[in-house]
């Protein structure tokens, strides 16, 4: 594919510039002024007081303000870290309420580095969020379309995409599902000089056993019962553009050999033909599994890697929170005056789905909000049976009943009190189709959460689907039909693919399509 030795590039998210320690960082997660959500105060000093006055909280290229809002006491916070990294928050004996990750606070509470490096969230008179966290780099205005974020995670994905975009390097994305790998890989497409050209996707995981290498490098008229003509690959319709294997754990055995080779010298086959053809695409791969292991061709996979990118999963990027709700209700219209209270709870919560997750979530958030309802977060997300709240709540409850001081906070950022045990393995075999049906149902016709439900392998969970009598696939759905359920559901994927009955997936994936040959 290119001229490149076979090596790996990676770019770590550590600290740039030479920093031997993180520096202190508040960002604001909420705020009255929906256009100061995201300003941050990053500092280095040993000692920081924050009151309404002070300190300033800005974004690159702007002016700092300070917090501003007559919700916030004049009496200060006082925050103080030591050489070991632990910062204490001594609270103001005013009224202005103070809670920590949603639970009330007073006194003086202790966090020690984990701590803050998982983000604790101060919530100051029931109006402004913040977040306490690290950052590992200043602050930088260094845009990738479609990948917000404030944090120094956010900022060195963005720096990684924008190093590699202008190159012909493969790229392998890995990361958590939901955590946007697809929007990390269009970011690259959209940044580098075959940004003229479209980029072709495709899910390896949806790809028929039989039929993979057909689809992926064409075929010769009569190669395989059916192939009535020439059939163009999609390695030939991306030749000189960029060609995005998503989900490339799951790619069947059978074409990784294949793969391989044209990854190594962009020569390929098509099936049939008597003839070589060579193809110009530019590789982005991503996947949500751990490669290193003998189910996948480790040859292949030691060419996929020519720069790996990590994508955090979102609850390691908490500072990030208030930005991407904005962000994501943007195209929804104008932002809906959510409470405090419920950004607070959004900013505790893990987000086991990430983006993806928070994404359906704030849509429904903003139906209810629309339609006069107060949304809370129980009403928005499954919520595991034997929930128990985290760590971080319990102590500082017990604090405020005991009114007992210092309080020593956990060792780790709030932790999801409501992400349920992984359900016990079994066997496809032992489902029945209304096992099947009830999980894609209860899990909004995600297949891989729904095959987590049913203690089965993604690959088995596409088998049973495929044998399905009332589930289908959205490439077999008539145009006409799709269309009419998109309109219905107004455009929500999610419950279009409910009433079609058909994987969210897929329909995405169908619609794209269908959208791009209109």
């Amino acid at each position: 594919m290119n001229d490149f030795d076979d090596f790996t590039l990676t770019s770590p998210l550590s600290a740039p510039g030479g920093a031997d320690r993180p520096l202190l960082a508040l960002t604001i997660v909420w705020h009255p002024d929906a256009g100061r959500i995201g300003e941050q105060y990053v500092g280095d000093a040993g000692m920081l007081e924050l009151n309404r006055y002070a300190p300033q909280f800005s974004r690159p290229g702007h002016d700092g303000l300070p917090l501003g809002h007559g919700g916030i006491s004049r009496e200060p916070l006082r925050f103080a870290r030591n050489r070991a990294d632990e910062v204490t928050l001594q609270l103001p004996a005013s009224r202005m309420t103070v809670e920590l990750n949603g639970c009330p606070a007073e006194g003086l509470l202790r966090f020690d580095a984990a701590a803050v490096a998982a983000g604790q969230i101060l919530t100051l008179g029931r109006a402004v969020v913040l977040c306490l966290h690290w950052m590992t780099c200043l602050p930088k205005h260094n845009p990738v379309p479609g990948l917000a974020g404030v944090g120094s995670a956010a900022i060195g994905l963005r720096d990684q995409v924008r190093m590699v975009a202008p190159t012909d390097l493969t790229v392998l994305l890995l990361g958590e599902t939901g955590t946007g790998k697809e929007i990390a890989a269009r970011g690259i497409h959209a940044l580098g000089a075959r940004r003229a050209e479209k980029l072709v996707t495709v899910n390896m995981a949806a790809l028929n056993e039989s039929l993979a290498a057909a689809d992926l490098f064409g075929a010769a008229k009569g190669a395989y019962t059916g192939a009535q003509a020439d059939r163009k690959g999609l390695f030939a319709e991306a030749d000189g553009a960029t060609l995005f294997l998503d989900e490339i754990g799951n790619a069947p055995a059978s074409v990784q050999p294949m793969l391989l080779r044209v990854l190594e010298g962009g020569d390929y086959r098509p099936l049939g033909a008597a003839q070589e053809r060579r193809t110009t695409a530019r590789l982005v791969a991503a996947t949500d599994q751990n490669l290193d292991s003998a189910a996948f061709n480790q040859a292949l996979l030691r060419r996929l890697e020519g720069f790996t990118i990590q994508l955090p999963p979102l609850r390691a990027r908490r500072e990030d929170i208030g930005v991407l709700i904005v962000h994501l209700l943007a195209a929804q219209g104008p932002l809906p005056p959510l409470p405090a209270s419920l950004v607070t709870e959004i900013a505790c919560y893990d987000w086991p789905g990430n983006i993806r997750q928070l994404a359906h979530t704030l849509k429904r958030v903003a139906l209810l909000v629309a339609n006069g309802g107060v949304p809370h977060l129980e009403q928005l997300v499954r919520m595991g049976a034997m929930a128990v709240p985290s760590a971080a709540r319990v102590t500082v409850a017990e604090q405020a009943t005991a009114a007992v001081a210092p309080v020593v906070a956990p060792a780790v950022a709030p932790v999801a009190a409501d992400v349920a045990s992984p359900a016990p393995k079994r066997k496809p075999s032992a489902l029945t189709d209304d096992d099947v049906l009830a999980a894609m149902v209860d899990n909004e016709w995600n297949v891989q959460a729904a095959a987590r439900a049913l203690g089965i392998s993604r690959p088995s969970m596409y088998k049973l689907l495929d044998a399905h009598g009332q589930i289908r696939w959205a490439e077999k759905i008539p145009p006409q039909e799709i269309a009419h359920a998109m309109c219905a559901s107004g455009e929500d994927v999610a419950r279009a693919a409910a009433a079609l009955k058909t994987p969210s997936e897929s329909l995405r994936r169908e619609v794209r399509r269908l959208r791009e040959i209109a």
